[in-house]
């Protein structure tokens, strides 16, 4: 079993819409092996589901914005994989460890160009509708989320086909108007509605 993706042209994945162009073959081939190998580091004694995830950094927000975070090269990966908890809800999913320590370090909107999720089985298994919506709040719409089975093999879709009709931050008003809004319903002597 290999643990490396195994591609040998766009042609090759199945309805790919031409996203893989989205990366060179090196940084296509370092976020499928980053997340296969994020997965041998799952915590899963209850289901033995293990789960890992990558996300490539975009170059020009490398290093991160937090000056006390550790510097990383122009292409750079962040991986996670899944902790689950005996209090089943309590667990974690690798997409929201690898995007928690990504925002952790200071890490926006805008700073990610790739998602990889890998699994040990041989279909392609999705990010869950919790890590969608999780994702959504950091990523663009655009940005490819690629699904690797347990051989490497892959297929790819953007967050917008994954969460279409989505609820993100550009869907709020923006804040200067939720402050002014908030400061007249209380100089009204009350608390805004709705």
């Amino acid at each position: 079993m290999s643990t490396s993706p195994q591609f040998t042209s766009a042609e090759s994945v199945p309805d790919s819409n031409g996203l893989i162009h989205t990366l060179s073959a090196a940084e296509l081939q370092a976020l499928g092996e980053q997340c296969l190998d994020a997965k041998t580091r799952a915590y899963c004694p209850y289901s033995l589901f293990r789960v890992g995830a990558s996300l490539l950094l975009t170059p020009r927000l490398s290093p991160p914005p937090n000056p006390s975070a550790p510097t990383y090269p122009a292409t750079h990966i962040l991986t996670g994989a899944n902790i689950e908890n005996a209090a089943y809800p309590v667990g974690t999913c690798a997409e929201r460890v690898a995007l928690g320590t990504a925002v952790h370090l200071g890490y926006r909107l805008g700073a990610f160009k790739a998602v990889g999720v890998a699994t040990d089985i041989d279909e392609f298994c999705s990010p869950c509708g919790m890590c969608r919506q999780f994702l959504r709040e950091f990523l663009g719409l655009d940005v490819p989320v690629f699904m690797f089975n347990k051989e490497g093999r892959f297929i790819v879709r953007t967050m917008g086909e994954l969460l279409p009709l989505s609820f993100g931050p550009d869907v709020l008003p923006p804040r200067e108007v939720l402050r002014v809004a908030k400061e007249e319903g209380e100089g009204a002597g009350g608390a805004v509605e709705g």
